[in-house]
């Protein structure tokens, strides 16, 4: 007797993809709405919020600490904050699944407050690093504990008044920066943050929507410095979730590399610190156009037709890399596909995502017939013949996963992809929506 398993799927040579395709909400605003709304006075309404595992974790570990959250009938979400102080001691440890950011962002917010929460999660995030997030926290005076290395389970006793601190990140890294703004709300005085160059600003905005001051500034060197007034007031603010760019990528690059192809997505988050991927992709010669430009709940966003090109291979600078870091893995399937060589440089952070992503990727795509070659910190992938015909394991890396789905695309033989079922926790329904567009990605008959 057969079953389906989602978490195998195969993913075969497609004809032109045509049509439109929803795009889910913003993981990143999801996250730090559900946070927000939670520290705020007052009931904050999120549409658009992405439903995904990753993003109900942190729904789960904020109602955990206090915080009342509710979704209507129209898909609306309700969160009634508690204020700054008003968070309590969970009862239980707060499993936050698979969510770094989750994980990470809310280490902060128990940092910054009078009680104790121990974080855990599954295998994947239970080997990822904490101690980058931690050690800034542990200056502003919060108790940490973990396992070995830095890594969860982790218990944190928040400090009963957080001190401001100057912190020089070695990394420009969104969830450090969000981390230690969100333990500075309840300091005395201004916590600076100052990384290397600009990590996604989406803390910084939201921050202010909802009444905090913040500042941002780049400096002469290039150093990017942000500045948090403590002891602030957080009040409800409305939100409207823009569509996740990271999660728009691999559907722009799917219709990117398969002949004849033309598709429209609605409504993209158009962050600059976000969009990367879209420049790097025009570059190589995309034929990506941006229309009805708007601005929805303090974030720009537009619609992308995106029609097939023939692409060609650049260098990615290092520059870039914040700006579209969870984007690598898609950026070397246009690579696959394009003429000449692609190198990716400053991709270190790769290593220590979900999974060693330089290595997932260059392993499975030399797999299937593709030239790579990577070091510690860039990765150089060549146009090539794609073979297919491989059993790839995604390792249960959501991006990894939809990355050699698309792949399988344009190779010659049909590319068996497991450890797929992680894909939920960031894009409900992604191969249902390409296989609608002409696709055919299908669960794997297994005996």
């Amino acid at each position: 007797m057969s079953s389906h398993s989602h978490d195998q799927l195969v993913s075969h040579k497609a004809g032109p993809l045509r049509g439109t395709m929803p795009i889910p909400g913003d993981k990143s605003i999801s996250h730090r709405s559900l946070i927000l709304g939670s520290l705020a006075i007052g009931t904050t309404k999120v549409r658009g919020l992405l439903e995904g595992a990753d993003v109900i974790s942190t729904k789960n570990a904020l109602i955990a600490l206090g915080a009342e959250i509710h979704r209507d009938n129209d898909g609306i979400w309700h969160i009634t904050g508690v204020g700054l102080n008003g968070m309590v001691s969970p009862v239980t440890p707060l499993n936050l699944g698979n969510s770094g950011t989750g994980a990470r962002l809310l280490m902060g917010v128990v940092a910054g407050q009078n009680i104790t929460a121990t974080f855990c999660g599954d295998l994947s995030l239970s080997v990822r690093p904490m101690a980058r997030i931690t050690d800034p926290l542990t200056e502003m005076g919060a108790s940490v504990t973990s396992r070995g290395g830095g890594l969860l389970p982790v218990t944190i006793t928040g400090a009963f008044t957080p001190m401001a601190i100057q912190y020089h990140s070695e990394v420009a890294s969104a969830q450090i920066k969000s981390a230690i703004l969100l333990a500075g709300l309840n300091a005395r005085g201004t916590t600076t943050v100052i990384e290397p160059h600009a990590s996604r600003d989406h803390s910084e905005s939201m921050l202010r929507h909802f009444g905090a001051s913040v500042e941002q500034q780049i400096k002469s060197d290039g150093t990017h410095h942000v500045h948090l007034l403590g002891e602030a007031t957080l009040r409800a603010a409305d939100i409207i979730v823009p569509s996740d760019p990271s999660s728009a990528a691999f559907a722009i690059v799917a219709a990117l590399i398969i002949p004849g192809s033309e598709i429209t997505l609605v409504g993209i988050g158009m962050n600059p610190l976000r969009t990367g991927i879209i420049t790097t992709l025009v570059e190589m010669g995309g034929d990506i156009v941006k229309s009805n430009d708007r601005i929805e709940g303090g974030e720009a966003v537009a619609d992308l037709t995106i029609r097939y090109s023939q692409l060609h291979g650049i260098t990615v600078p290092a520059a870039r890399a914040a700006s579209m870091i969870d984007e690598f893995p898609i950026l070397s399937i246009a690579a696959a596909a394009a003429n000449g060589t692609t190198e990716m440089l400053g991709v270190a952070e790769l290593r220590v995502k979900e999974t060693d992503r330089i290595k997932v990727m260059a392993d499975g795509l030399a797999e299937c017939g593709v030239t790579v070659d990577h070091d510690d910190d860039s990765m150089r992938v060549s146009g090539s013949f794609i073979t297919g015909g491989a059993t790839l394991s995604a390792q249960h890396d959501h991006r990894i996963a939809m990355s050699f789905l698309t792949l399988g695309l344009i190779a010659e033989a049909p590319i068996t992809v497991t450890g797929c079922a992680t894909i939920e926790t960031s894009f409900p329904g992604f191969a249902n929506g390409l296989n609608q567009l002409g696709a055919y990605i299908r669960p794997r008959l297994t005996a």
